[in-house]
């Protein structure tokens, strides 16, 4: 569903890159290749970075078509985009990953969500490999975990951002409830749906942030 070009212009009279689409580890990419337009975009002189994603929604009071901030995550992928030779020049060999996301830019995009009526959650985003999705088990165990959404990506992205000492926002939309207790099938045309029901919003937000940001 993705067109998988890269975009450079102007949002709210300020140069950005932005990619529509990713790259995903569970189509076979290594997480080298994964993180390697996360480089390219700090080589061509951007400082921060906005990263979004589709998510299921571990926290039973989120509904489909909500947002969430993600205020920080969990790595279950079982890699790491920074193993191997490191490039000091690029970045240390042990990144601290105490804050991965920018507090002010959290708080930045509370204020400019609430200014266009706008709600946000804050959560703990978990990835995993895919491309299957997760059994009720393993819902429960993440939710035991301290994670209020779960995906496929984003995480490595974010990792290789701290490594180049980017300032980085995320967000999730969230797609679908997975309560064990409660579990529907869902397709992946279901989650493409309500992705795209809330994308005015998330375009909103994102908007708003870009224009009032200080990076």
């Amino acid at each position: 569903s993705h067109s998988g070009d890269l975009v450079y212009g102007l949002l709210e009279k300020r140069p950005v890159i932005a990619m529509e689409g990713r790259l995903h580890y569970y189509e076979g990419y290594s997480m080298q290749e994964i993180t390697f337009p996360i480089r390219v975009m700090s080589a061509l002189g951007a400082k921060s970075l906005v990263v979004s994603n589709a998510a299921g929604g571990l926290d039973p009071q989120f509904q489909c078509g909500d947002i969430m901030l993600i205020d920080d995550h969990i790595n279950l992928m079982g890699d790491n985009p920074l193993i191997g030779p490191n490039d000091d020049s690029m970045g240390p060999r042990f990144p601290d990953m105490s804050q991965p996301y920018d507090k002010a830019f959290l708080e930045l995009a509370e204020k400019v969500a609430l200014s266009a009526g706008i709600r946000l959650h804050r959560g703990t985003y978990v990835a995993l490999t895919g491309p299957c999705l997760e059994t009720r088990a393993e819902y429960r165990y993440l939710r035991a975990a301290g994670a209020e959404a779960v995906g496929m990506s984003t995480v490595p992205e974010v990792i290789v951002g701290v490594h180049l000492g980017m300032r980085i926002l995320g967000l999730s939309i969230i797609t679908d409830i997975c309560i064990p207790d409660a579990l529907e099938p869902l397709t992946v045309e279901d989650v493409i749906s309500t992705a795209k029901s809330t994308e005015p919003m998330m375009t909103e937000v994102v908007r708003r942030f870009v224009a009032a940001a200080r990076v």
